[in-house]
């Protein structure tokens, strides 16, 4: 009998020590406080990590990881907030700084995104012209058209640059057309930046040498490109990145905005009763 007594006496002791770890979870939930203080927030998210890991059954301070983890996240995306606006401000001062280099055309009747072209490549001043012309949306997104109207017909839908052995070529264009102009044919074709065959880029690396520019179709024209459309694609290259560099920032400013507006509404719903 006092054999069994001493096991149940041990075994309600034992009981008694278990916490279920919830002690040293604190030490990480204390850790997990000061690396917030100091905003190291990968750090203060680790710590809470470490609670829901290691002391599964740490109920409480759980519970309290939980509600820090929200105040981590809230506080991160305010952080971010205010770094995006500041790259925003840069961003705009380097387009200002460019912008009166390119005309806008953008009809506002039918036009959500209007184009940036190069001045010398507008087309009053190219018409009757067969040549590659560049355009930025104000989104940043970067393209080239390929305008053909040196007589007759070539049902072009790629365009081949080379300096030497070395080229670049486009794919067939998704996007091209015909039309005629007072009994003249006109093929125009279209590629965007990263679906090009690397062809804007072959024109920037070569902007300053002699480049060969073949249209690609039933038959094949050649040309070479005025040192104007070379500086134009080159020009509106950098203000592609600007463009599209200030596109991506205000994305990431509304995914903030609602992961703000997300946490906040959990901070308020798991808010103890007392307090709300």
């Amino acid at each position: 009998m006092k054999k069994i007594g001493l096991v149940a006496l041990f075994a309600l002791l034992l009981a008694a020590c278990d916490d279920g770890g919830e002690k040293k979870a604190q030490l990480h939930l204390q850790k997990a406080e000061t690396a917030l203080k100091q905003e190291n927030f990968n750090e203060a998210k680790l710590q809470i990590d470490s609670i829901r890991i290691l002391y599964p059954k740490a109920f409480e301070v759980r519970k309290q990881g939980i509600r820090l983890m929200q105040q981590v996240d809230l506080k991160e995306q305010q952080k971010s907030l205010v770094y995006l606006d500041s790259m925003m401000q840069v961003k705009q001062a380097q387009l200002d700084s460019i912008k009166g280099n390119f005309v806008l055309e953008k009809d506002t009747a039918y036009q959500e995104v209007g184009n940036y072209f190069y001045p010398t490549q507008t087309v009053e001043k190219n018409i009757g012209r067969s040549f590659l012309r560049g355009q930025v949306n104000e989104q940043g997104e970067m393209s080239i058209t390929s305008i053909y109207c040196a007589g007759g017909k070539l049902h072009h839908a790629a365009v081949k640059v080379s300096v030497g052995d070395t080229f670049a070529e486009t794919p067939a264009s998704k996007d091209s057309y015909e039309t005629t102009d007072l009994g003249r044919a006109i093929e125009k074709a279209d590629y965007k930046m990263g679906d090009d065959g690397g062809v804007i880029g072959f024109i920037v690396a070569n902007k300053d040498k002699n480049i060969q520019l073949q249209f690609i179709g039933d038959k094949t024209y050649r040309t070479v490109m005025h040192p104007n459309d070379r500086k134009a694609i080159a020009e509106l290259t950098g203000l592609a990145r600007i463009l599209s560099g200030m596109e991506q920032i205000r994305k990431d400013k509304k995914e903030a905005m609602l992961k703000i507006e997300f946490v906040t509404r959990k901070m308020q719903e798991d808010k103890p009763e007392e307090d709300k």
